[in-house]
């Protein structure tokens, strides 16, 4: 059974970690994912970002294309999550 902690999980964010540019990230990413998987955690990331910015559900779907329950599963994560999102957003808007 796959569980998300392991050695080989742990391996391939090492991997994340050690990318250095945004241009090694674009490379990188395109060789690990298909450009849907890439489009897919882009827009969920996304999503966060808007309902963090306190947007509203329409909005969130006019200008991501999310579905409802997409954005209602992201929502569960901000509130119920690790609070990782908001981490990030904070380092990002430094």
């Amino acid at each position: 059974m796959f569980t998300v902690k392991n050695a080989d999980t742990d391996y391939f964010f090492k991997a994340i970690l050690a990318l250095e540019t945004e241009e090694e990230c674009y490379k990188f990413f395109e060789d690990v994912c298909t450009i849907k998987e890439i489009q897919s955690i882009v827009q969920r990331f996304t999503v966060a970002k808007m309902l963090s910015e306190k947007c509203v559900y329409s909005d969130i779907v006019k200008k991501t294309g999310a579905s409802t329950a997409t954005i209602s599963r992201v929502n569960r994560s901000l509130s119920y999550g690790n609070d990782a999102y908001e981490m990030i957003f904070k380092r990002i808007d430094k």
